[in-house]
């Protein structure tokens, strides 16, 4: 497993409520919410691969 990087965010409090209902919306804390958008934004603009475990596991479903 990756090691993560710790870091402040300052977002507004407009902002933080939206990502916290989506959040909840998806059953993820906000942290992980933001993790998971910025994960899937990497992946769309080809900034970032997905790993071969991921992708293995994809093609297992």
């Amino acid at each position: 497993m990756s090691q993560k990087k710790s870091f402040v965010i300052r977002i507004d409090n407009d902002t933080y409520k939206a990502l916290e209902k989506w959040a909840a919306d998806e059953f993820r804390s906000v942290n992980g919410q933001i993790e998971w958008i910025l994960s899937q934004k990497l992946k769309e603009t080809g900034r970032v691969k997905e790993s071969a475990s991921k992708t293995n596991n994809k093609k297992n479903l």
